[in-house]
């Protein structure tokens, strides 16, 4: 482990960011900064944290005002999130919490880089590296992806064995505080093997996880033998989340591949929850799926299935001309902290949709907005005759729901295949209406190109907290 500064975690219990109920984080103010991670994809450069401005009242509305770049090369920023959420609220021992600390895997490196943001936000500072060879000794895996604030720890989602092996993926506990590493979390994983996502039901005691590959599987890119031979993460997975043991498999279906990100219920006392797969082997559709517990078990129900679009052989990339057709590739979900909206980015296609899921069962279409995509290229009004590279892609939704950011890029290896003629990094806003549904891109906000370095970004995190950041502990 190596330390530039020793973190410490403010000693008062005030930090206005945590939030006892989802209607708390609705009403509380909104976000002032907007906090992007941006790779280099050829590994030659330093990859880097942007700090972005979100107030529309200020001169540093929608413009990159800092950027942090990290020591070594080849980390291949990805997913980040907070040392502590809402959830602290209700862990035993740490009644002192505060959102406080960025931390931010490498993907491909396997490198954690924990950033302070709080002697100035605007200017968050890296302050410790913890490097590969403790999570492969102390917790036996590599690849870190995803991670939360949860009970006993950060919980850190993690998609390869020690040392880059191929398996099995699973997640490893971080101290809330030190950020060391201190153990695998799981104690049984019955049939698990692949990993990407983890999040949880923390009232019902009930984690989830889902599947995509190991390293071999993506890091040189999709491999076209494996999707059509049905062998990247099909199911989900139950267990039970404070001691680690697996309950239960739901298999998807082997024609729908790739689960990847996973959005429970911010309701407390709910049991449901949103999944999706990238891609359906058979037909090229995308879907969303709904989870819930009858019972002791848990049941999916495929509740949204986009098709594919037919495209001109000659627009398509070597990838995709076979086929004939452009798949809409569901990259991401998220879900409103209010549970009655959920957005669907279509990577592919370019699309972000906008349901109704005020009944979860049955999600009603409201609003779409496109922005770049493989054939389409559709651009941003800011700038009306250059067409955008790259597609919709990582969204991240305000507390309140009514602004929604998105960033263009997917994965390096997996970029050069379906966008071939390179990705120019941007990252946009859009509005949304929350009383009717709708959709409307802000052509203020549109840092792009230059203003991140060159660097293509990925995940986005507010200040104060998103609607992917948190779980929450009361009803009301």
């Amino acid at each position: 482990m190596t330390t530039t500064d020793q973190p410490h975690v403010r000693d008062d219990d005030s930090d206005p960011t945590l939030y006892r109920t989802p209607a708390d984080a609705v009403a509380a103010p909104p976000e002032k900064f907007a906090y992007v991670v941006g790779f280099a994809p050829t590994a030659q450069r330093a990859d880097a944290l942007f700090t972005v401005g979100t107030e529309p009242e200020s001169p540093a509305y929608g413009r990159v005002t800092s950027h942090a770049e990290l020591p070594g090369l080849g980390n291949e920023l990805h997913h980040f999130g907070w040392n502590a959420c809402s959830s602290a609220l209700a862990h035993t021992g740490h009644h002192h919490a505060a959102r406080r600390y960025l931390i931010i895997p490498g993907l491909r490196s396997s490198r954690l880089h924990v950033f302070d943001t709080g002697p100035d936000p605007a200017r968050p500072r890296l302050v410790k590296v913890v490097e590969p060879e403790e999570l492969a000794t102390k917790a036996g895996y590599s690849r870190p992806h995803t991670l939360h604030c949860g009970p006993d720890g950060v919980f850190l989602s993690c998609l390869g064995g020690a040392d880059g092996a191929d398996g099995p993926g699973g997640v490893a506990l971080l101290d809330h505080e030190s950020f060391e590493v201190l153990r695998a979390w799981e104690s049984d994983r019955g049939p698990q093997w692949l990993a990407y996502d983890l999040w949880w039901h923390l009232r019902q005691n009930i984690a989830v996880t889902s599947e995509w590959g190991t390293p071999s599987m993506y890091e040189d890119g999709l491999v076209p033998e494996l999707l059509l031979g049905r062998q990247y993460g099909h199911s989900l997975h139950f267990w039970e989340l404070d001691s680690g043991r697996h309950l239960q498999r739901v298999d998807l279906g082997d024609e729908n591949q790739m689960v990847l990100e996973l959005r429970p219920a911010h309701d407390p006392e709910a049991t449901w929850g949103f999944a999706h797969t990238v891609v359906n082997v058979e037909d090229l559709s995308a879907s969303v799926y709904l989870w819930n517990r009858e019972g002791e078990d848990f049941v999916v129900h495929k509740v949204i299935t986009i098709p594919a679009e037919p495209a001109q052989t000659e627009d398509l990339p070597p990838a995709l001309q076979p086929f004939g057709a452009v798949p809409p590739l569901i990259t991401d979900i998220d879900l409103s902290v209010d549970d009655q909206w959920l957005y669907v980015s279509a990577w592919g296609t370019g699309d972000l949709h906008q349901y109704d899921v005020s009944d979860p069962f049955h999600p009603r279409p409201t609003a779409s907005v496109r922005l770049g995509g493989i054939v389409s290229r559709q651009p941003h009004p800011a700038e009306p005759d250059t067409p955008l590279t790259g597609g919709a892609q990582m969204v991240e939704l305000s507390r309140d729901g009514r602004r929604v950011y998105l960033t263009n890029s997917l994965y390096g290896t997996w970029d050069a295949q379906f966008y071939p003629a390179g990705i120019d990094p941007w990252m946009v806003k859009l509005d949304a209406d929350t009383s009717h549904g709708g959709l409307s891109v802000d052509s203020r906000f549109y840092p792009h190109g230059p203003d991140f370095l060159g660097l293509r970004v990925h995940q986005t995190r507010l200040q104060g907290g998103d609607a992917s950041s948190d779980s929450y502990c009361y009803s009301r």
